[in-house]
Parts: C-alpha cells; sequence; structure tokens
C-alpha cells in the first residue's frame, strides 16, 4: 500500500543523527533460525534483543531501513497507558488482569530508562510528561484520572497541576490544568531503535536490511519466509509490521486502519526561549480527541504534531498545515521558521486496543494505534516471554479481541474521518 525506501525520511531525527546511519546488508543467502522476525521497528527489535539475550537464534527481516516507518518517525513521547487508555482493557479483562497488563505498563517505563545505560548507547532521554485540558469541561477529566490512577491501579505519581503553577512547567494560555507524570518521558526514537538494533548483533541476532518477505508458508516444524534474494527457515515467526502487514498477511490487516499523522520541528530557538516555553522540559499531550503533543528536542527545537489523515495521504506542506496549531498554543512563536516536516502510517484498530497474539508458532504484534513507544516493549515482553515458556501476558492481550473493519479499509476509512471530524466539532466548544 505505501511506497518503501532504501532513504529515512527528513525528520529531524535523521538530520541531526551523530555520524552516519548504518546501512546493513541484504539477504543474498538460506539461512536457519530459532526465530524469524519480519519488521525492525521498536516491537520487532525489542522482541529480538530479549530473544537474543535469552540465547535464541534471532534473524530480522526489514523490509526498508530499521525503523523507516512509525518508530524513527514518532513524537518520541514516552507515556505510560495505551492509546485506548484503561476502560476497554478493564471490560476485556476484569480488573485483575487489567491491572495485570498496568503493571507491565509500568515495567516497560523503567525498563526503557535502563536499556540505553544498560547496552551502552545514548538516546537523549529526558523525564517527565504533562497531560494536558484544553477545555474548563475536561480538567474533571483529569482529576478523575489521578483519582482513578491511585485507587484502582495502585499509581500514586500523578500530579495535579492548575491555575498560576502551570505557567511554570507551561507558557501557554491554551490549558487549563495538567497531570505531571515523572514516569513519563522523551528521547530520540531514531538513536533508541539503532541502539536496539546495535544490541541486537552484539548478542548474536543478525538484522538486514532492504529485504521485504514476499511471502511466508508453514512448513515442517516451522516456517519458511522468502524474499528476493535468499529465504529464512525458523521455528518461530514473529510478524510486527504494523501499518505495512497488508503487504504479509491479509488476514492480520483486515484488524488495522492505517492513518497518517505528520509533524514538524521549528529551527533552533534561542535558548531563552526554549526555556520560557517549557520551562521544566517535560513533554506535553493534551486531552483533545485529536490531541496536540510537543516536546523540545535537545538542540532547543520544538517539535510538535498531532494533525492525522484517515483518506491515505498526507497534507502536500506538513509545516502550512501545522503551523495554524503551533501557533494557537504558543503565540509567542508566531512566524518561527519551521525547519522539518513529515509524515508516516500508524496502524490503529477499531477499539484503540494492541492487537498482540499467537496462532501456532506465528506470533504478531500491531494496533498501536499511534501510542508506542512504551506499549511496543510491553507487548515485546509479552510474546518473547510466550516463545520462552511464559504464555501469561500473551494470554491477556489475546482476550482483549479485535475486530476486523467492516468493509474493509475502504469503507472504513471515510467512517473513521467522518467520526474524527464530528469530534474536533466537540473539541472546539
Amino acid at each position: 500500500m505505501f511506497k518503501q525506501s532504501a532513504q529515512h525520511v527528513g525528520t529531524c531525527y535523521a538530520a541531526t543523527y551523530p555520524g552516519s546511519i548504518a546501512l546493513r546488508p541484504r539477504l543474498e543467502a538460506s539461512l536457519d533460525c530459532d526465530v524469524l522476525i519480519v519488521g525492525a521497528g521498536f516491537s520487532g527489535l525489542h522482541t529480538g534483543l530479549r530473544l537474543a539475550l535469552s540465547g535464541k537464534r534471532v534473524v530480522l527481516l526489514e523490509a526498508s531501513r530499521v525503523a523507516w516507518a512509525a518508530s524513527g518517525r514518532n513524537g518520541g513521547q514516552a507515556l505510560l497507558g495505551w492509546s485506548c487508555d484503561m476502560p476497554p482493557l478493564q471490560k476485556a479483562l476484569g480488573l485483575d488482569g487489567a491491572r495485570r497488563l498496568w503493571d507491565s505498563m509500568c515495567w516497560a517505563a523503567e525498563e526503557l530508562r535502563a536499556l540505553p545505560q544498560r547496552h551502552g548507547f545514548e538516546v537523549d532521554y529526558r523525564v517527565g510528561s504533562l497531560w494536558t485540558a484544553v477545555l474548563q469541561r475536561r480538567v474533571g477529566q483529569l482529576r478523575e484520572a489521578q483519582h482513578e490512577a491511585r485507587q484502582t491501579w495502585g499509581y500514586h505519581g500523578l500530579r495535579f497541576i492548575e491555575g498560576a503553577e502551570l505557567r511554570e512547567w507551561i507558557d501557554s494560555p491554551r490549558y487549563r490544568a495538567a497531570l505531571y507524570d515523572p514516569q513519563g518521558a522523551h528521547l530520540d526514537p531514531l538513536k533508541l531503535a539503532h541502539g536496539l538494533a546495535d544490541a541486537i548483533e552484539k548478542a548474536g541476532g543478525r538484522i538486514f536490511e532492504q529485504s521485504q518477505v514476499l511471502g511466508y508458508e508453514e512448513v515442517a516444524g516451522g516456517y519458511r519466509a522468502r524474499t528476493e534474494l535468499g529465504e529464512v527457515r525458523a521455528d518461530v515467526l514473529v510478524l510486527a509490521c504494523n501499518a505495512y502487514i497488508d503487504r504479509l498477511d491479509s488476514r492480520l490487516s483486515r484488524r488495522l486502519l492505517p492513518v497518517g499523522s505528520y509533524q514538524v520541528a521549528t529551527a533552533v530557538l534561542d535558548a531563552q526561549l526554549a526555556r520560557s516555553v517549557l520551562p521544566r522540559n517535560s513533554c506535553v499531550i493534551d486531552n483533545q480527541f485529536v490531541p496536540d503533543y510537543f516536546r523540545l528536542t535537545p538542540d532547543n527545537r520544538l517539535l510538535f504534531g498531532g494533525g492525522c489523515t484517515y483518506l491515505g495521504g498526507l497534507p502536500r506542506d506538513v509545516p502550512a498545515a501545522t503551523r495554524p496549531y503551533l501557533e494557537r498554543v504558543f503565540p509567542q512563536l508566531t512566524g518561527v521558521d519551521i525547519e522539518f516536516g513529515w509524515g508516516g502510517h500508524i496502524d490503529v484498530t477499531m477499539k484503540r486496543t494492541p492487537d498482540i497474539g499467537r496462532q501456532g508458532q506465528r506470533y504478531w504484534l500491531q494496533g498501536f494505534s499511534g501510542h508506542g513507544v512504551l506499549p511496543t516493549l510491553a507487548g515485546a515482553r509479552a510474546v518473547a516471554d510466550a516463545i520462552l515458556g511464559d504464555e501469561r501476558l500473551l494470554g491477556l492481550y489475546q482476550a482483549i479481541g479485535n475486530p476486523r473493519f467492516p468493509g474493509g479499509a475502504w469503507l472504513a476509512a471515510p467512517l473513521e474521518a467522518a467520526g474524527k471530524a464530528w469530534y474536533r466539532l466537540r473539541d472546539s466548544v
């Protein structure tokens, strides 16, 4: 459905990456391994690293480049929770099951903080996230979320901020209140992905780029996948293709809608101006149905996003499409130079719940619905644990259940677009 490339798109992450981004070889041979992972984004990389460190012979095949798609283009916000929030998970799993998934998310937050130091790479990790309310009627939603976190999930870290104190965190007239989460964070996603890839190779795993899997089949004792120039036979197959699964498995793709998402990065701001905009350098996302999100990069650019499209394309001029929203939040940045604008596609499920499971020795991770930095790590733990013999977490994900989009993407896309327009209208009143 989407054209892939051997080059990373023009994000600020790729432009400011230290040195050149390593180009890994194509697969041009026949290999045997214990676990074949298709897709070298966050979910595939996290799964591969856990399995390689456990002694499994791991091969990752990537159609373009490591973190070429959403993993290397996202906003870099490591937020606890899933795109659907907790109510759908509690409804599907009951309180105890949802609590176990929440605990695994808290584990993922701590694990992501420790991974770079453990494996010796840098991700520009910065502590702290803000969840803000634009509308006065949604301030109560923040208070309810804080209460639920304490009483239901045993999570006491959230701090409610309002009034004059809020300006000490974010210098914008748009927001009424916020919840601060000290376990949330922001980071450079491209550095994280390539750090994980390097760690996999150090642990004995093998990664091949520009090696699109053209098809796979079940064979005696495992699976065989073929690329243009080679093939891999594996005991276990993990599909971590996300929005690009349509090229490989139509059954899984029917549970996903590829949605366009885009963002910008400004020119480097004066250090004093940057500090005044976000004095405590937390990342920010609001609680509108179509949220704005933003953060400062280490070189003092404002990275700002939130736009999305359901009909397949992206704006021709991403900076022009995004500028009104950026200046609505920060009027003091009116006319600021925007040096980078980019987009890509995310894998959205109907209920915004993660779609992680198995059939035989074929596993999959998808449906992160635009909120994947921490959920991909939590999901990878469930899949890797199951491959190693502990299926408890994976069983919870499978019990969630994700329906197919009725009529497929051709019908779902306009329906979702109409729904987005309705909720955006509600966001404004």
